[in-house]
């Protein structure tokens, strides 16, 4: 199914709104610009595929092809805070208070969607803050990468779902309905990649594990002031998940008091 732009273009899936809801085009501007948000894992999926190499190329064709789709879910969600915000007036700032649209916009706390943007989407978040490139990982370690794409994916699955509640519009819920499918789908396919890779865990497996501190890289460390038992957890007792080793459970160990030999003039760091 597929719903049209301004321009006549196709969307990739239909939005509809039956009822215009400024307070709810506001809420929907998370799933654009917020740290759950469409910008965020297009543009994180995107500078993935940059880092891939030549000899991984399916790799870097999944990833560039999600992000384009991501790209499409920005046009959706877009288009959808400007059908919530349609039929209002562009009036002076003076005269705006006698529209009720822009007058809800105002109360609500999101007036330059009215102001700045002519009643459009920004690349800001359901505050107004802009979008952050903070946001996005790529580290240039596929397996790490897939397992920061089944987070992203998570939580941007959980802010649609919770954005499918917040709403009784038809048309809504139903571009909200696709929006969780396809982040039910992504998930899969990056744990999917995942399956793909051998001896990826721990994230980097390059680097030499017997030059790790033997002592500790399988130990589950308690941080109590007194020693409790091992409370027989998976993660306490067992082999762990990449078979090199086997859990157990300790407490933290003392480094001792921090012991400064003395304040440095230079940085002005005088204690008085």
């Amino acid at each position: 199914m597929s719903g049209t732009n301004v321009w006549g273009a196709q969307l990739q899936y239909e939005v509809e709104v039956e009822e215009p809801d400024p307070r709810f085009a506001k809420m929907l501007q998370q799933a654009i610009g917020g740290a759950e948000g469409e910008m965020r894992v297009a543009l994180q999926y995107m500078f993935q595929a940059f880092a891939v190499p030549a000899d991984k190329m399916e790799y870097r064709q999944l990833l560039m092809e999600t992000a384009t789709e991501e790209l499409g879910h920005i046009e959706m969600l877009a288009t959808a805070v400007a059908k919530n915000l349609q039929d209002a007036p562009a009036g002076l700032i003076e005269e705006a208070r006698g529209d009720p649209v822009i007058a809800s916009m105002l109360d609500t706390g999101q007036p330059r969607q009215a102001l700045s943007a002519g009643l459009h989407a920004m690349p800001v978040d359901s505050n107004g803050v802009p979008f952050n490139g903070g946001y996005v990982v790529a580290s240039g370690n596929l397996a790490a990468d897939m397992y920061a794409n089944v987070m992203a994916e998570s939580t941007g699955r959980l802010l649609a779902t919770r954005l499918y509640e917040m709403t009784d519009d038809p048309g809504m819920k139903d571009m909200l309905s696709y929006l969780i499918a396809r982040d039910t789908m992504h998930q899969n396919q990056w744990h999917a990649a995942l399956d793909t890779m051998d001896d990826h865990v721990p994230v980097p497996n390059s680097f030499p594990q017997e030059k790790e501190n033997q002592e500790y890289n399988y130990e589950f460390m308690s941080t109590y002031r007194d020693s409790r038992p091992d409370p027989e957890q998976r993660w306490t007792q067992g082999e762990s998940p990449d078979g090199e080793g086997e859990f157990s459970y300790g407490d933290q160990p003392g480094g001792g008091m921090p012991d400064l030999d003395e304040v440095i003039e230079a940085m002005h760091n005088e204690i008085n």
